[in-house]
């Protein structure tokens, strides 16, 4: 096998950098994940993810967790309501949204980041995470690579594996092409305890998902499995505007007094959200790598996820794509049809760069759907069909 006697890096423990470990050691490899968190229960982790029958589903399966996931999955959280500006519901799926339905291969079963992150780091073996590992640099080494971190730490692997995300320190070394601006901006904010906290909005929203569309902006948002709900004013806007709105994300009464502004046309029930939020708010710039994007394989180094191919989120295809990464990158490197681990990763990075363009693509033009003059309408009639 082409990673007997190999020690394995990978840098980053989000879904895509778990799953990999986990395929590989189903295989026997010698695997270590280090993550800069401090440890598992660092951060709050971001919204509910749908998992996709052919991309994160599959590497589920292929990673002997589907019962774990059966028995944790959200039930109805991928109920989804269309509503415009006014908040009227023009779309509801709630009276025909199947609460499980696995036959199905366009079934979209959501789960919460945070109980899928611990389903995968329970199906590690122990010490397979190096917390507190914050990745600062590494250089040749014999055939492999030194790894330099934050807390001092220098260590010695033979293949590394960048899976830490959009802004990778790993993919420099891989290749200089940087992602390009999307023409859109978010800002995140999450309410806990939203049943109180935003008793009108979380009754509308009743567990699944709401998209709003008006006047070329929307607001998404979506049950958290803690009962907390996460949500996203989402724009068109100049690439700056983050450092240059002089907001304070601190201030929720001058966020509120900006939706007001920047959301003009939009109903005071929206109102509920910024009164309610757990400050700061997260700005995002929503970022793209290039589709025709390439580069020469390296024989001891790649990426996956966010960190090989960032894209908007209009199509939910951001963590699927990584743990699909993670199912293909782990079996062309336990595969007896190559020679070279070089071979195994170009092979990998050839299919993995095409197969992202396309959902990056169908990301894109989502983005642009959802927020044109037209959105609610477009969106209906995406999702009557």
């Amino acid at each position: 096998m082409l990673l007997e006697n190999k020690q394995v890096a990978i840098i980053g423990g989000g879904p895509g950098g778990l799953t990999l470990a986990r395929l590989l050691q189903l295989q026997n490899v010698n695997v270590k994940v280090y993550e800069r968190d401090l440890n598992k229960n660092a951060r709050v982790q971001g919204s509910p993810l749908d998992m996709h029958d052919d991309s994160g589903l599959a590497a589920i399966r292929k990673a002997n967790l589907f019962e774990e996931f059966r028995t944790n999955f959200m039930p109805g959280a991928d109920k989804t309501l269309l509503l415009d500006e006014q908040a009227k519901v023009f779309y509801s799926d709630h009276e025909t949204n199947l609460e499980e339905d696995f036959d199905n291969a366009y079934f979209r079963p959501e789960i919460d980041r945070g109980v899928l992150r611990k389903i995968l780091l329970e199906s590690l073996q122990p010490d397979t995470i190096a917390w507190d590992s914050h990745f600062i640099s590494m250089e040749p080494q014999n055939e492999g690579w030194l790894l330099h971190f934050k807390n001092g730490l220098s260590v010695y692997a033979d293949i590394v594996i960048g899976s830490d995300g959009a802004n990778s320190k790993i993919r420099p070394y891989i290749t200089d092409i940087k992602p390009f601006y999307s023409g859109i901006t978010m800002l995140e904010g999450n309410i806990y305890e939203s049943v109180q906290a935003a008793p009108h909005i979380h009754s509308i929203l009743n567990g699944g998902k709401i998209m709003a569309f008006g006047n070329e902006k929307n607001i998404l948002m979506g049950q958290k499995g803690d009962g907390a709900l996460g949500f996203y004013a989402s724009f068109k806007a100049d690439e700056n505007w983050c450092l240059d709105s002089g907001l304070d994300y601190a201030d929720k009464e001058q966020i509120l007094e900006w939706f007001k502004k920047a959301y003009p046309e939009w109903s005071t029930v929206w109102h509920e959200l910024f009164e309610n939020v757990s400050v700061p708010f997260i700005p995002r710039l929503i970022n793209c790598m290039p589709l025709d994007q390439t580069w020469e394989a390296l024989p001891n180094a790649t990426i996956i996820g966010d960190a090989a191919h960032v894209m908007p989120p209009f199509a939910g295809e951001g963590a699927n794509m990584a743990m699909l990464d993670a199912l293909e990158l782990s079996e062309k490197l336990t595969s007896d049809k190559y020679k070279t681990v070089e071979e195994a990763i170009s092979d990998y990075e050839i299919i993995m760069r095409k197969r992202a363009a396309e959902a990056a693509k169908e990301s894109l033009e989502n983005g642009k759907k959802m927020h044109s003059k037209d959105a609610l309408k477009t969106m209906l009639e995406f999702f009557s069909h």
